[in-house]
């Protein structure tokens, strides 16, 4: 259960291709969808003997279309039928860990809460999924990626795939890879962007502002404030620091050791009373481009504004 669809997936895959096999399957495989069922179809159909297989598999798709009559499941679950594999794809939602049923659940079955990554945890999950893989990826270049693919991780892992059929299996893969065959900017991006901020490079953040005019379906106005609201707050967090250490700033901040060097540049350029403006320029921002308190300001130039404003 969880609002993380990605890993209930890989769960049900896994069981989907050990459980049972292929010559079993025809008899003792069983796929419910929750919106098509009801909890005592279900029973009915876990209660029964696998044919001439130890076991039986049974998989809930969908289950959270269940959740008015989810608690009728108790029952079974205090008392189930141990040849039977019965498997609940509870996505998006979460049981409520007050009742019986979820009660039942952890002394009787296994369990699994599937959590969304936060999106500084993405990176790392990037490298160690190619990591399974024997293959490699720069710091840089699993950036590149979330900010190019965002945080779905099905999405990511599809380009992932595409990336290990085109990258040299002795070859890392790099923001040139990314750029290349995923069809992203290693130069005119959110990161490089908030990095030029950060090193007080304005001719540089003002090409990649107008790149961004000129490209705004691949880099929406909204997702670009979204990227620099949380920069700033983050260099706002590190001058409350007392400890400047960059494993310390690591953790406390939620980034990479490697990306520290960022945050001491521009905290240099930026003061704490400083960076509480800028955050109010950002929200001003973002209300120009919902349509509030704007005038006549043509979005294009919100964000060019933004940048003399902030750069300056």
């Amino acid at each position: 259960m969880g609002d993380e669809p990605y890993f209930i997936d890989i769960i049900e895959n896994a069981l989907d291709q050990s459980v049972v096999t292929e010559e079993e399957r025809a008899f003792n495989q069983t796929i419910f969808y929750g919106k098509d069922t009801s909890v005592g179809d279900i029973v009915d159909a876990a209660k029964r003997f696998p044919m001439m297989a130890e076991r039986q598999l049974v998989i809930i798709r969908e289950a959270q279309e269940l959740s008015r009559n989810i608690l009728q499941l108790t029952d079974y679950v205090q008392n189930p039928q141990p040849s039977t594999v019965l498997v609940f794809c509870y996505k998006y939602k979460t049981l409520d860990k007050r009742k019986k049923l979820y009660k039942a659940l952890q002394e009787k079955s296994i369990l699994f809460e599937s959590k969304k990554l936060y999106e500084n945890q993405i990176p790392d999950w990037i490298q160690r999924w190619l990591k399974a893989k024997n293959r490699t990826i720069n710091n840089k270049a699993s950036h590149l990626l979330v900010e190019c693919l965002g945080t779905d991780l099905s999405t990511i892992e599809q380009s992932l795939h595409k990336l290990l059929l085109l990258v040299e299996q002795d070859s890392e893969i790099t923001d040139k890879h990314i750029e290349e065959h995923i069809g992203f900017s290693k130069d005119f991006n959110n990161f490089e962007l908030r990095k030029a901020l950060g090193s007080g490079n304005l001719v540089h953040a003002q090409r990649i502002c107008h790149y961004f005019s000129m490209h705004p379906r691949q880099h929406p106005i909204i997702v670009t404030l979204s990227t620099l609201h949380s920069f700033f707050t983050q260099l706002l967090q590190y001058h409350g620091l007392e400890d400047h250490n960059p494993n310390h700033v690591s953790r406390v901040l939620g980034v990479r050791p490697f990306f520290v060097s960022e945050y001491q540049l521009a905290a240099r350029r930026y003061p704490m009373k400083s960076i509480t403006f800028v955050l109010d320029k950002i929200r001003t921002a973002d209300m120009h481009c919902k349509g509030l308190d704007v005038g006549s300001i043509p979005e294009k130039a919100i964000l060019r504004q933004l940048i003399n404003e902030i750069g300056g």
